[in-house]
């Protein structure tokens, strides 16, 4: 890579390009003087590798609009094809709502005004552009209010810039930046407030109902207090001031006009449902970046002022953005960022807060893990502590974190633990054996050990826990399989079902093929022994052939698959087969999921069938203690999911397809008509004006493009045929889910009209923690050997403390996965949200249930 290439992604940095000097000046001026050589010869390509530095190093953009600045006084021109570069982009990224795109080019456009490149009048424009849709969007006349979504984004935009550029504003246009303050203002007051309750981290946030600040009210309030405080921000570098002599030279550009793209139209006729459908597609176009998850005690980070915190996070986001993919540079931008205050705590925050993200992060969980992984060795004196703080600040709060959160929790402490040879202070959280078997924290340390041994292996993990050698009660069992036929033990199993077990694994050794076994089962065992025993012997012994790995499973699947259909060929069939695939593996909950898992994907079990099995006696009962049942239905509503988004895909591919197809079709065919049409009459006779070889393979060419053409279209219709079928299916199993979740619900749940929320029955008997939440978590390091001192609040306790009773706790358990299904599958259910309505969310359905359901979709809550 040529070296002007290096300067440029290298300024900032503490690099072998700047040799020692960490001075941002100098590095400016270093850079300037490499690209000033090279522009004369290699202008388009700087232009190019400068706007991708400016868009995907966010955090380096002062500099960037410095260095343009400089560059502006010796090639005005250059500097101008720069400005109408990023309009064009600016342009693109509104027209197809790039929300990153929008908001980094704004920034950058603060950036280019203070060093002079760009007149403050210009961004001014911007700033009112994005206003005024953003306004006409919440205006219930002329506008459209399901899309506040966008309106906030544009406005949070225009906030965004300001601490980059808001000194500058004010000084040079000061009557124009007011006038953008107060037109925000009075955003603010025509907007509507949102509820995160559906989002939030915490359960007990929702009981703070519109009392907190959303999002943008915050962001406003920081920006005040930046502005009552002569908008001195430390987070940003401001390097045009060393250069404020030289800059002023320079012309100031202007910025061409830009438009925001109309809203979509109202249904004709406004509905709740109408409504809510177009609001839930705005929030999924224009979501929310960030969502504060306070860990720490305020005095962590109290040096900061309002506004820093949320620069910090800006940089934070953009670098995990940026550098998905590359978790070393991740982590190395991640603790270079130019700031002169430290902010491990806050970076902590911001990573788990992506980690934990409602409903879903930017990206796979395993990248957090890595990137944590990273900065724990990156920082080695600091970071793992706070790490480790934050966990048991987390723990701390785990009964009242949401279900989705804590499940994302548990995967990812295990999967951290597993790389750093599992070493954790059990003993602290040794009293968990002391809180009843279906107190959160007592299930939390039982699931994370469940997860360590899946990803080790027994032993290793009793050893990991020496330091607390009781919680080896929490341990998953350490035995195998339970195998009905195994003759091993007294189990009252006939010796003639031992024999007919045998005989069919003699069968399998003897490589006899499924058609034969269909033959013996229905020929010799069924008419004997009837359904339930044959169907249970031919499970287990395919089950056990199957059971030495996940590829053995795989083989007698695919071998032997077709037994199994034909034994289980309708839904009660196939929740008895599940049953049996429970019994078999009910000492491994990793492969009774694998192997249900594998078996939906043969076809061999319905989603429905699944959904019936985990709302059987046995696993209701398990609901708030367990993840095993959950886990099953988590997977088969998300194969079912990812299925409807392949075909999707596969569809959209497809039409794109035809529209080539019937283009290639309609030029063969001009080109065969042109050919013949040069054929002329001499003396009533055909003269050929062309070549006939030509004319042929013309011809030849027009017919197979039409018949590719006539085949695709083919595909598309059968691929779409597929696709309403998937819906409809989809249709049904949210119907049974949600019919199922309101019948147990039902049957538990207290008087509806007695009691109305969480919190009551939490209440129901004492209160609800076993930890004082109140007391802050202990995470001061020693010096010594940089380990946290253990607190109180996380190990002092031995007393059964936990005081929510179990019928209690089992409701709030199933409502938070009831949420936390109906968030994470909201695209999939809005759809059938009529439906839905008549047949299940029914006045009759409890009101608990409800709220559940309509906070998951953030359906708005005056609708119940």
């Amino acid at each position: 890579m040529s070296s002007w290439r290096n300067l440029l992604l290298r300024i900032g940095d503490k690099s072998s390009e700047y040799s020692s000097s960490s001075d941002f000046k100098d590095h400016i001026e270093t850079c300037f003087g490499a690209l000033r050589r090279e522009l004369g010869h290699s202008s388009a390509e700087i232009l190019s590798f400068l706007l991708q530095c400016a868009e995907q190093l966010p955090h380096k953009i002062p500099l960037y609009g410095t260095l343009i600045g400089l560059l502006n006084l010796e090639d005005e021109d250059f500097v101008k094809k720069i400005v109408e570069n990023t309009q064009n982009s600016f342009q693109d990224a509104l027209d197809s709502g790039n929300c990153d795109g929008i908001r980094i080019l704004m920034r950058f456009l603060t950036a280019l005004m203070c060093s002079k490149v760009l007149q403050p009048t210009s961004l001014v424009v911007v700033f009112e552009t994005l206003l005024s849709s953003a306004a006409i969007t919440v205006d219930e006349e002329k506008g459209n209010p399901s899309w506040q979504a966008r309106a906030d984004f544009y406005v949070i935009c225009i906030l965004s810039c300001l601490p980059w550029g808001g000194a500058e504003l004010a000084e040079q246009v000061p009557e124009e930046i007011e006038r953008v303050l107060v037109g925000i203002q009075a955003y603010l007051s025509i907007r509507r407030h949102t509820s995160d309750s559906g989002l939030s981290f915490f359960e007990d946030e929702e009981s703070g109902g519109d009392v907190e600040k959303d999002f943008l009210e915050d962001l406003w309030e920081r920006i005040q207090v930046l502005s009552s405080n002569g908008w001195k921000v430390e987070s940003v570098p401001r390097p045009h001031l060393s250069f404020e002599a030289q800059l002023v030279a320079g012309k100031s550009h202007e910025f061409g006009p830009i438009s925001c793209p109309e809203q979509p139209e109202l249904p004709s006729t406004i509905s709740a449902v109408a409504y809510g459908k177009q609001k839930h597609d705005a929030e999924l176009k224009y979501p929310q970046r960030m969502r504060r998850l306070n860990i720490f005690p305020a005095s962590k980070t109290e040096d900061l002022q309002p506004i820093d915190r949320f620069v910090v996070e800006e940089y934070l986001l953009d670098v995990l953005l940026f550098f998905n993919g590359c978790r070393k540079e991740c982590a190395a931008f991640m603790v270079g960022l130019p700031v002169p205050f430290r902010y491990e705590y806050l970076m902590a925050e911001t990573i788990f807060s992506q980690l934990l993200l409602l409903p879903q992060p930017p990206f796979k969980p395993i990248y957090y893990t890595l990137v944590i992984m990273d900065l724990c060795k990156a920082l080695p004196g600091a970071f793992p502590a706070v790490v480790a703080g934050a966990v048991r600040a987390l723990f701390d709060k785990i009964a009242d974190l949401d279900m989705e959160c804590r499940t994302r929790l548990i995967l990812w402490f295990s999967h951290h633990l597993s790389n750093f040879q599992f070493i954790w202070p059990w003993e602290e959280w040794a009293y968990v054996l002391d809180l009843p078997k279906w107190a959160p924290q007592r299930v939390f340390v039982q699931e994370v050990l469940e997860r360590e041994v899946r990803l080790s292996y027994w032993d290793k993990i009793k050893q990991s826990i020496e330091n607390a050698p009781a919680l080896e009660e929490l341990l998953p069992p350490k035995g195998g399989p339970n195998f009905k036929y195994s003759g091993a033990d007294d189990q009252e199993k006939t010796e003639q079902e031992q024999a007919l077990s045998a005989e069919l694994s003699n069968k399998v050794k003897g490589r006899q093929t499924a058609r034969e076994i269909i033959l013996w089962v229905e020929e010799t065992v069924y008419p004997i022994h009837g359904q339930e025993i044959t169907l249970s012997v031919v499970i287990q012994t395919l089950l056990d052939i199957g059971s030495k790995s996940f590829t053995h499973l795989i083989t007698v699947l695919e071998r032997y698959g077709q037994v199994m259909a034909k034994l289980c060929s309708d839904q009660d069939k196939q929740v008895m087969l599940i049953s049996e695939v429970g019994s078999y593996w009910k000492n491994n909950a990793q492969m009774t999921a694998i192997t249900i898992d594998r078996m939906m994907g043969y076809r061999l079990i319905s989603n429905l069938a699944i959904v019936r099995w985990v709302f059987s006696p046995e696993n209701i009962e398990q609901f708030h203690i367990s993840d095993r049942p959950w886990e099953v239905l988590r997977n088969a509503v998300s194969k079912t999911y990812n299925r409807i988004t392949d075909l999707r895909k596969e569809i959209s591919s497809l039409k794109k397809s035809v529209v080539s197809a019937e283009e290639a079709a309609s030029k063969a065919k001009a080109d065969l008509e042109a050919a013949e049409s040069k054929l002329t009459l001499v003396e009533g006779e055909p003269v050929l004006g062309e070549n006939p070889t030509k004319l042929k393979h013309l011809k030849s060419v027009a017919e197979k493009t039409k018949e590719e053409t006539v085949s695709m279209h083919d595909s598309l219709e059968a691929k779409e045929a597929l696709f309403a079928r998937a819906l409809d299916e989809n249709e049904v199993l949210f119907l049974s889910l949600y019919k199922n979740f309101s019948n147990v619900l039902m049957e538990r749940l207290p008087d509806a009209s007695r009691d109305g929320t969480l919190q009551s029955l939490k209440s129901v008997n004492g209160d609800s923690m076993a930890v004082d939440i109140e007391e802050p978590s202990t995470m001061e390091v020693d010096d010594e050997n940089e380990r946290p001192k253990k607190s109180q609040s996380n190990g002092g306790k031995t007393t059964n403390g936990y005081n929510v009773r179990e019928k209690e706790q089992w409701c709030l358990s199933t409502l938070g996965y009831v949420k936390a299904f109906s968030r994470q599958y909201a695209s999939e259910i809005w759809p059938h949200i009529e439906k839905l309505d008549a047949e299940v969310f029914t006045e009759d359905a409890h009101p608990l249930f409800r709220k559940a359901v309509y906070s998951g979709l953030r359906r708005l809550s005056n609708e119940l």
